[in-house]
């Protein structure tokens, strides 16, 4: 084929239709339409409608993200086997490709329950997620729970600003219970051991404090045990 006849057949081809808030699409059709709109930066497929969420406020929502994912990393840092992805898409199932703000998992070599696809995508439900959401109206606290939920995302943790609130569930018997704080105050993962929030002081930005306790759960003996334990995944033998 020519140059001038393989442009005048790429001028055929007609561009994918935009995304628009609210769409009913495939996951390869809402693939498809994403990567023809890199100006986009978030578009997410729940339970196959699609949400394209507004700009992005700095203390209602960039602040708070920023926030947990310095904790999480924190975390990682010292847990070798896991891995932290920042708004990362996720192809849980055929009706839903989220984009967290945030997800911890363990790797796949590590014996973690999600893959890494052949262009580059998380294939199945990540072990942690967070969202930050304005209010408890969000879809995060909805639509995306239940997929969460259903795909088996083990622990979801929720910062709802505007309620000044943060929620965090695990996964048991197919329904997300709430994890409580302890005595003093601390709320510990029941997935990751050594991943310690006080949730009081992520509240009112007492960074210093949120990374003093996350750094004595990875000082803990349950965490060095978890650390052992993934150290000897059948993946890595």
């Amino acid at each position: 084929m020519s140059l001038a006849t393989r442009n005048i057949a790429e001028m055929a081809t007609p561009l994918p239709r935009p995304l628009e808030n609210g769409d009913l699409l495939t996951r390869a059709e809402f693939e498809r339409r994403y990567e023809a709109m890199p100006e986009v930066k978030k578009a997410e497929l729940i339970e196959g409608v699609v949400f394209m969420p507004s700009t992005v406020r700095i203390k209602r929502h960039g602040a708070p993200q920023s926030a947990i994912i310095g904790w999480l990393l924190h975390y990682a840092a010292y847990t070798p086997g896991v891995e932290v992805g920042d708004n990362a898409s996720v192809r849980l199932d055929l009706d839903n490709e989220p984009q967290p703000d945030a997800i911890l998992r363990i790797l796949p070599e590590a014996g973690g329950q999600t893959s890494d696809s052949e262009d580059d995508f998380v294939e199945g439900a990540p072990e942690f997620a967070a969202e930050v959401a304005s209010s408890s109206a969000s879809y995060d606290l909805h639509q995306k729970k239940n997929a969460y939920r259903r795909n088996g995302v083990r622990e979801y943790l929720v910062w709802v600003t505007e309620e000044q609130r943060i929620y965090w569930w695990e996964l048991r018997d197919g329904q997300y219970l709430p994890i409580e704080s302890e005595a003093d105050g601390i709320v510990r993962s029941q997935i990751f051991p050594g991943l310690w929030l006080d949730v009081g002081a992520l509240l009112r930005k007492d960074l210093p404090r949120v990374l003093e306790i996350v750094g004595q759960g990875v000082g803990s003996p349950e965490h060095a045990g978890f650390v052992a334990r993934l150290s000897r995944s059948p993946e890595k033998s």
